[in-house]
């Protein structure tokens, strides 16, 4: 029975630290976009990390994607 008087204020600190986490999360809006980064995986962004020029050259070779490329038979 005297560990009762050990756990019901340590549940209740838990308790509070997770509310407190709650409204930490919410208030830095860590819950605006939750499906954006699942989505964001699976498109591929090389194209956007070369400069103009390398996006010109690898358009005028036609091998803009290698997801288009027929594989070797």
């Amino acid at each position: 029975m005297t560990i009762l008087y050990l756990l019901i204020p340590l549940s209740l600190t838990l308790l509070g630290l997770a509310v407190w986490a709650f409204f930490w999360a919410v208030k830095h809006d860590q819950f605006d976009d939750l499906e954006g980064p699942a989505h964001r995986i699976l498109f591929d962004d090389d194209e956007n990390d070369l400069t103009p020029e390398q996006r010109a050259a690898r358009k005028k070779s036609g091998s803009s994607s290698q997801h288009n490329q027929e594989p070797p038979a």
